[in-house]
């Protein structure tokens, strides 16, 4: 039994010793021999350098400050376990698992209990490896806080076990009908000493008790926190008792523990439903509490607010909506502030005019097929959610709003000084006042202070005739600026602090389109010939220029009839040296509104470690020890140090949990190696205990136009699999909400949270 202790002494001789005898020959078979061992301190496996296609994970560089015996110590370097010379296959045969099964098959039939045999050394030198690395890291883990430290050692099991290629042997216990050792990624101990155990009994060789303790209560090297199979609801109790002792750890408890975790970050999990569902809301949820409300009834546990958009006013309306809504549903619902972080984003335009753009249905001949529909009422007053495609025009005048009938005409003159007719067609009161629909047959472009004047079919009360006063538009919400590429345009980015969009005519081309960015280390970082990608990947291009205030940048991707390019959009630069550190001056003043107003903050681009040390030591100094903390995951530094990460992280008592950002990390990292990236995050996490979101254009095309696409059923059912699945705002957001429910609820029960065959990580050098 191997003890974490304070010194890194690495028990080379009982590697080794296990490693060697696995390829000693069984006495009931000379014909069979280990080959575990071979060539060891040649540095990587033989499999590597034979098969020359075999390409490294793009995580490869991956764990490689956390600590592992060096060189001559080399048993980081095992990359293959094979079995015997007699089942060697050949070069051509390396990468062809068909052929090693036919093999192991046949050796199986000749001799089973040397097979076995051979079976068990591997696994148990295997599981030496695993015990290794965890003391050769005893000072990392001992630096974690107490109630993490368990979560910590199966982590750094995982990547012991991560950092073999195991896969014959995989192949192997699968044919013997045992589990896949990387399946309980929950407690890597306990999955490999019970096959182990299993293979004792098949081959009678059991050890004894003081040697193996095994099924439900398996002991952990090392570990100083008693974690018997408990109820959730004793579960934290029994992990901060420390009493610098080993205990023993169940694998029922480790389960536990992470669904606990999960709870303490998310809150109270849903009945029938594994995950939880998360939205991010805007200004537009601000002043419309019907939306909240309806998003928490709907079954959302998790309101986001991202901190890149708005102002504090803006967010403490939202957040007010969101307890007082979830305080009627008597439904738990947390608030997530992302800090906006050193991201790289277009500045803003000069405001644009305060205009509404009213647009009937036509058809393909111009013909009007369905008049638009404008809500008319005083501000603050929003038109009924079941109503879609609303032009809102707000009217000052509550009395005269009161006053129209259903008949009524209004005329006016629109920006363009075009005349134009509204028809009222219904009136509408609302839990606050009342409100008018009505109909246009013309496109009309209404701005603020435009005037009114009513018609109305002639009536005689008596000998009077009824007249109707005049009203005017309120204050209309400013249009978005933005600027048209097309590919083969040149885009300018300047550092000028605010920009017009430029104005371009048949008689008059003012030059490219430019847009801002403030942050003068992208214009010292980037040279001619990188690639840029703007607004998640949407808009790409090559730079073709830089100097000191502007960089010339050719597009080569956009929409067929071009693509829009507004304020506030991500500007991504893959392949240069562009690093950020730490906290911005905004994170600093945001992080004080939410530490007083929200339940968890998402740290934005975590890159290394000491992103995560420095929010760290900003929540020390504000005493903020029960503040949810998530990692959003979204570079490539972030992707390859994952399990440094949540090591730093872990030092805190702090909530953890981890968001799978997959728009700027498929942008940042390539979208053909996204699917095995989320993969490989879902894997750590659920290896740490710590849960994990789900994020990104999930049921994207349902919630902005009404229908899903067929990829987006299987991707949000997928996303399951993770402790909470992310949707962004969108008109049809309320519909999508409850077509994600009813996805987690059918699918909770007919998949578990992880079960992938991940392939290898080859490590230049482990922790």
């Amino acid at each position: 039994m191997y003890r974490v202790s304070s010194s890194n002494a690495f028990p080379r001789k009982h590697v080794i010793k296990a490693l060697q005898d696995s390829n000693k020959k069984p006495d009931s078979d000379s014909s069979v021999s280990g080959n575990a061992n071979k060539d060891l301190s040649q540095g990587k496996s033989t499999k590597l350098k034979k098969n020359k296609n075999y390409k490294l994970h793009p995580c490869s560089e991956a764990f490689k400050s956390i600590s592992m015996p060096s060189d001559g110590d080399d048993v980081s370097d095992i990359t293959d376990l094979e079995f015997s010379d007699a089942l060697d296959t050949s070069e051509d045969e390396e990468t062809n698992y068909t052929a090693f099964l036919n093999s192991f098959s046949k050796g199986l039939d000749n001799n089973q209990k040397a097979i076995l045999v051979q079976v068990l050394n591997k696994l148990e030198a295997v599981r030496l490896h695993a015990l290794a690395l965890e003391q050769w890291n005893a000072l990392r883990l001992k630096e974690c806080h107490r109630f993490y430290r368990a979560s910590a050692t199966n982590l750094i099991h995982y990547v012991a076990l991560r950092s073999i290629d195991i896969s014959q042997l995989q192949e192997a216990l699968s044919i013997l009908g045992l589990s896949n050792i990387e399946g309980v990624n929950a407690h890597i101990m306990a999955s490999l000493t019970s096959v182990v155990q299993i293979l004792q009994s098949l081959t009678q060789s059991p050890k004894t008790n003081s040697e193996w303790k095994f099924d439900n209560e398996v002991q952990s090297p090392g570990n100083q926190v008693a974690l018997k199979s408990k109820p959730i609801s004793d579960l934290q109790s029994s992990l901060l008792s420390a009493n610098g002792k080993s205990e023993e750890i169940s694998l029922l408890a480790m389960k536990n523990h992470a669904r606990y975790n999960a709870e303490l970050l998310f809150g109270p999990s849903v009945e029938g439903r594994n995950s939880c569902i998360m939205v991010t809301v805007g200004s537009e949820a601000a002043d419309n509490e019907d939306l909240i409300y309806n998003l928490i009834k709907s079954g959302v546990n998790i309101i986001r607010i991202n901190c890149a958009h708005d102002n504090p006013d803006v967010w403490r309306c939202i957040i007010k909506n969101v307890k007082s809504s979830s305080q009627m549903l008597e439904q738990p619902c947390r608030v997530l502030m992302d800090l906006a972080g050193p991201k790289l984003r277009t500045g803003p335009f000069n405001p644009g005019p305060n205009v509404k753009k009213v647009k009937p249905l036509k058809d393909a001949s111009g013909v009007v097929i369905s008049p638009a529909l404008v809500w008319i009422a005083p501000p603050g007053v929003n038109p009924p959610s079941h109503r879609s495609q609303v032009a809102v025009v707000p009217v000052d005048d509550s009395l005269w709003i009161r006053s129209l009938e259903v008949g009524d005409v209004l005329k006016f003159c629109d920006a363009r000084g075009k005349r134009r007719l509204l028809k009222i067609t219904e009136k509408f009161p609302t839990s606050s006042d009342i409100g008018c629909w009505a109909e246009c047959s013309e496109t009309a472009y209404v701005e603020s202070g435009t005037e009114f004047h009513v018609k109305r079919k002639k009536h005689k009360i008596g000998n009077s005739r009824v007249k109707i006063g005049n009203s005017r538009v309120a204050e209309l919400p400013t249009v978005q600026q933005y600027v048209q590429v097309k590919i083969g345009d040149l885009l300018v980015i300047t550092r000028e602090p605010c920009l017009a969009p430029s104005l371009i005519s048949n008689n008059d081309l003012s030059g490219p389109p430019k847009v801002t960015c403030s942050l003068g280390l992208l214009f010292d970082s980037v040279k001619p010939g990188e690639p840029i990608e703007f607004d998640d990947g949407k808009i790409k291009g090559v730079i073709r220029g830089v100097n000191i205030s502007e960089i010339c940048v050719e597009i080569i991707h956009a929409g067929q009839n071009g693509s829009k390019l507004g304020a506030e959009k991500s500007i991504n630069v893959p392949r240069s040296k562009l690093h950020f550190e730490g906290l911005t001056v905004k994170d600093l003043m945001d992080l004080d509104f939410i530490a007083a107003n929200a339940d968890l903050v998402g740290v934005s681009f975590v890159n290394d470690v000491n992103d995560v040390n420095i929010l760290q030591q900003e929540l020390d100094k504000r005493k903020l020890k029960k503040l949810g903390i998530v990692l959003k995951i979204e570079t490539k530094g972030g992707f390859e140090r994952l399990p440094l990460l949540l090591l730093q992280a872990m030092r805190s008592p702090n909530p953890l949990g981890v968001m799978i950002a997959r728009g700027d990390l498929a942008v940042e990292c390539g979208w053909e190696k996204l699917a095995e990236m989320q993969e490989e995050i879902l894997s750590i996490c659920e290896a740490a205990h710590v849960p994990s979101i789900w994020a990104t254009q999930v049921l994207e095309s349902l919630a902005k136009s009404g229908l899903p696409t067929r990829a987006e059923i299987t991707d949000a059912a997928v996303g399951g699999r993770a402790d909470c699945v992310m949707l962004n705002k969108g008109r049809h957001i309320i519909k999508a909400v409850l077509t994600l429910d009813s996805i987690l609820r059918n699918t909770s029960m007919q998949q578990p949270k992880l079960k992938p065959v991940l392939k290898p990580l080859l490590f230049s050098s482990l922790f």
